[in-house]
């Protein structure tokens, strides 16, 4: 098993920025690619990032790229979301998710964390 608690949601103005963070503890984290997805109300969930267990790779949505990156440390058992320019419709709450295949499919995840709300004002 692995847990995984999401932190730094907040309020923010449009153009500000947030960084969620990700801790992860039950099962070696570098054994994992970690995700990011959101969820708005009424919508479905959706891709936003995902990284692979190394770093080495990273996919971000196109609606995140130029404004969002996706980090880790695995020292720190932790995953990162950089967001910038932060836009009303980013407005969602986000969650994040680990699994042995690297993939932009929630469906494909088997940890999920229990997300953390972003807001953004305009």
């Amino acid at each position: 098993q692995v847990q995984l608690v999401e932190s730094g949601g907040g309020l923010v103005q449009a153009g500000g920025s947030l960084r969620l963070s990700c801790a992860a503890s039950g099962r070696t984290f570098s054994n994992y690619n970690m995700g990011w997805f959101r969820q708005a109300p009424g919508k479905e969930r959706e891709f936003v990032a995902v990284i692979s267990k190394s770093g080495a790779r990273v996919v971000v949505a196109n609606s995140a790229k130029d404004r969002f990156t996706i980090s880790r440390d695995n020292a720190k058992n932790t995953v990162y979301l950089q967001m910038n320019s932060l836009k009303p419709e980013d407005t969602a709450v986000y969650y994040c998710a680990a699994d042995n295949s690297f993939t932009t499919n929630p469906g494909g995840y088997d940890y999920w964390g229990q997300g953390t709300q972003v807001t953004v004002s305009s």
